[in-house]
C-alpha cells in the first residue's frame, strides 16, 4: 500500500513512460537477462539501465547477478517484484507528508 506523497510520486514517475510500462510488463511475464531484454525492446543497454533504475527506485523490479557455467562474465537478470498499486480518493486522502 502506498503511504506517502514521496512514494506515490516515485511510482507515478516510474510508470509515466510507455517504455517503462512495457519493460515492467515483460518482467512480470518472466525474468530477463539485460542484453536479451534490450535486444527485444530495440534499445541500447545504456538506455535500458536508465529505465530499470527508475523502476528499481519505485521498488517495482529487482536484479540479480549470476555466474553461469563456462562463462567468465557475470550476467545481470531482472524480474518484477510482487506489487499492488491502488490509487483512489481514500489512498490520496490518507497519504503522509513525509
Amino acid at each position: 500500500m502506498v503511504e506517502s506523497i514521496q512514494e506515490i510520486t516515485v511510482i507515478a514517475e516510474a510508470l509515466s513512460s510507455p517504455v517503462r510500462v512495457k519493460i515492467l510488463k515483460m518482467l512480470c511475464e518472466k525474468e530477463w537477462y539485460v542484453y536479451e531484454l534490450a535486444k527485444a525492446l530495440g534499445i541500447s543497454r545504456q538506455l535500458l539501465y536508465l529505465h530499470l533504475k527508475k523502476l528499481e527506485k519505485a521498488n517495482l523490479v529487482e536484479s540479480e547477478l549470476r555466474l553461469e557455467p563456462n562463462d567468465p562474465r557475470a550476467k545481470k537478470y531482472y524480474r518484477a517484484k510482487p506489487f499492488k498499486f491502488v490509487v483512489d480518493n481514500e489512498t490520496i486522502k490518507n497519504l503522509k507528508e513525509v
